[in-house]
């Protein structure tokens, strides 16, 4: 590859300075950019906050490198942090990740850098980009380490941004890229990796849509699966699919949120056996492997970050819609979160979890 000139998505952590790090030593011009996305300024170990920031300075004066610090919080709170909020009023659990980088890190980052005179933009994801000839298509690959793979929530990359992205760091495993910077002296070479959803800085989500999103919990109750009555709940937004702690319900046998009944405002519990689901439908579809979906295809999907993939068929709806059965049951699919579709390596495409 040319000598580029490269922006690079600099967060603070070491994954960002080694995708750096590599680019540089590959020869290209970078440039380090890092993003204040919302108010949460003095919040040690979240993603943006002002520590991060600090340490993305640090990192790119010991690299040599140009540094600028971009805020997109107001564009942050109507694409990442109201949508956020939506979604759980409207009987949801998102994915605040993905919505960043459809909107915030590929969208109105690499717009600025591209606009700044980048030839492309790059970030430490685990994920690889590569050209395919054949089909003359861009491919979103999984990372080499499988077990820091993020390709899951880079589904949603159109042809456009994969053509101008690099994932420098997808090549490598964790270890060698913490040891790469250790060698290079950089001081955020040990750093521990960001779990919290940035915007939610103590864990509590609950707290946040009330107090961000002015959401009033409307208490209701909790039912079984035949309708009877089994106490009360505090809000359904309080709960998720799948959640066993924290009910406050006594029964002979555990019980799991099953669903959430909007119209009536029930939460519905039930046994592990009645997580368990063969099919799904999403929406907002993005293909990458392939221009669309025109017949049933078979890939292997997964319906969590976390998750192992597993054998399934996924075939056209109207509307840009996809449906999506599973060889074997699936547990705990949940609406507003993502299915993402692999073959073998590549990404073929994902959608959101319907209800």
């Amino acid at each position: 590859m040319s000598p580029k000139h490269v922006a690079v998505a600099m967060s603070g952590g070491v994954d960002s300075a080694g995708a750096a790090l590599l680019l540089q030593r590959a020869g290209h011009r970078v440039s380090g950019v890092t993003l204040r996305l919302h108010p949460y300024r003095d919040r040690p170990g979240l993603c943006g906050s002002a520590e991060d920031i600090e340490m993305a300075q640090t990192v790119a004066a010991a690299l040599s490198i140009p540094h600028t610090v971009l805020d997109l919080s107001e564009q942050f709170r109507t694409a990442v942090m109201d949508p956020f909020v939506s979604a759980y009023v409207h009987g949801r659990t998102p994915n605040p990740c993905i919505d960043c980088n459809r909107a915030i890190k590929f969208g109105a980052l690499m717009d600025w850098a591209i606009d700044q005179g980048a030839d492309c933009m790059a970030t430490g994801h685990y994920a690889r980009v590569r050209y395919d000839g054949a089909s003359g298509r861009w491919l979103l690959l999984r990372g080499l380490d499988r077990r820091k793979d993020q390709s899951y929530v880079h589904y949603q990359l159109t042809q456009r941004q994969l053509s101008r992205l690099l994932l420098p760091i997808g090549d490598y495993d964790k270890a060698a890229i913490r040891e790469m910077a250790a060698q290079a002296g950089l001081r955020n070479a040990g750093k521990a990796d960001s779990q919290d959803i940035c915007f939610v800085p103590d864990g509590d989500y609950v707290s946040f849509l009330q107090g961000y999103g002015g959401v009033e919990l409307r208490g209701g109750d909790f039912v079984d699966l035949s309708g009877r009555v089994l106490g009360r709940h505090k809000g359904q937004e309080a709960y998720t699919i799948g959640q066993r702690k924290g009910l406050g319900i006594s029964a002979d046998a555990p019980l799991y949120v099953v669903r959430k009944d909007l119209e009536t405002g029930a939460v519905v519990l039930g046994p592990d056996s009645a997580l368990y689901t063969t099919e799904l439908t999403a929406e907002r579809m993005n293909w990458i492997s392939i221009p669309a979906l025109t017949g049933p295809m078979a890939v292997t999907a997964k319906t969590r970050y976390s998750q192992r993939e597993a054998e399934a068929t996924v075939s056209p709806l109207p509307d840009g819609r996809a449906r999506v059965v599973f060889r074997e049951p699936q547990r705990a699919v949940t609406a507003g979160q993502a299915v993402v579709l692999y073959d073998g390596e590549r990404v073929v495409g994902g959608g959101t979890i319907c209800p």
